[in-house]
């Protein structure tokens, strides 16, 4: 097997630097696991910037409009109805609520506001509100991103009638990890969901999960998992597990951070156009950390002071890594379904 060179690449080979390709093989993937951490960097950093600033990181923020009361039995989460996580279910906010704090994330710099609704899928009737909300955060000027769980296809159009840019629906892990995390929900109807979406023309944003008690062969196979859809997920989250007590990964051990840089690294070479996402997890991070998960190629985080239930990095404290860096929060929008 051929390994990526750290020459100058042949752009016409098909497996040269940075070309998207949906044929990676688990084989090549975890070759690039394996790679010395300051090779897997350079290359990962060599990717990065063929087709964006390396200096630019997109701002999102995430807002929970339906917390808590979920019927599904994710190990991580703690809006399970299955955990006692002390977290009281709440009803659907109401739309102007919902609209007002898109109005105070667009003035603090964020460019995309994502809703998140703890369901196994929407009922229909919960959509007129969720399509109200759209529209009314698009009026506002940002890009809009949900999610609601699992979705059929007329769900979708209805979505993407109302504006809906991108919907998030992770992976979580790779396949043969994935029946030690949840039980209630399929690999493949995850997939279904993801083809259902693609299908109706909404971006798709799709990530997973490290730090759950997988082995590396498991982050291997999750890479591979995202890098060989049909088309790569527009945007890809990379989250680390935030152990929250009452849930039955309360205990998991600890990944080591370099593992966690590495999965961002090859998430970036193996998808190489596609937004690759700082996400959970950040609160327990060093700024030094994350410097080195922006070299591997993140480029976009969430803001705010709560990642739906979860604790996050307050606004400010990004806002001056950011400036020690010498980086900025980009402008732009949706990558491009071109690059």
């Amino acid at each position: 097997m051929t390994l990526i060179s750290t020459t100058e690449p042949d752009e016409t080979a098909s497996h040269a630097v940075g070309v998207v390709r949906q044929d990676w093989t688990r084989a090549e993937i975890a070759a690039l696991f394996a790679l010395p951490f300051p090779e897997l960097l350079f290359q990962a950093q060599s990717v990065h910037r063929r087709r964006f600033d390396p200096t630019q990181v997109q701002v999102s923020t995430l807002l929970s409009i339906k917390t808590g009361g979920c019927p599904e039995d994710c190990g991580y989460c703690p809006q399970s109805a299955h955990h006692d996580t002390g977290l009281t279910a709440s009803k659907l906010l109401e739309v102007q609520t919902v609209i007002d704090e898109a109005k105070a994330a667009k003035a603090a710099g964020a460019s995309r506001f994502c809703m998140g609704a703890a369901w196994r899928s929407p009922k229909d009737r919960d959509l007129d509100a969720v399509c109200a909300m759209i529209e009314g955060v698009k009026a506002v000027g940002l890009e809009t991103c949900v999610t609601l769980g699992m979705l059929d296809a007329a769900q979708a159009r209805r979505l993407k009638a109302a504006g809906l840019d991108c919907y998030n629906h992770n992976l979580d892990t790779a396949p043969e990890h994935y029946a030690s995390i949840i039980s209630t929900r399929t690999y493949q109807e995850r997939l279904d969901t993801l083809a259902t979406v693609r299908d109706a023309g909404i971006h798709v944003c799709a990530g997973g999960i490290v730090g759950m008690g997988e082995d590396p062969s498991d982050r291997v196979g999750l890479i591979h998992a995202l890098a060989t859809l049909p088309a790569h997920p527009q945007s890809v989250p990379i989250n680390l597990l935030v152990k929250v007590p009452g849930t039955p990964l309360a205990d998991a051990a600890a990944l080591d951070p370099l593992e966690f840089v590495r999965t961002i690294a090859v998430a970036r070479i193996t998808m190489p156009a596609s937004m690759v996402r700082l996400s959970a997890g950040r609160e327990g991070m060093t700024d030094e950390l994350q410097a080195l998960c922006f070299l591997a190629g993140a480029n976009s985080i969430f803001y705010g002071p709560t990642l739906l239930t979860t604790p996050n990095p307050a606004f400010d404290r990004d806002m001056r890594l950011l400036n020690r860096l010498r980086m900025a929060p980009s402008n732009a929008g949706m990558v491009d379904d071109e690059r």
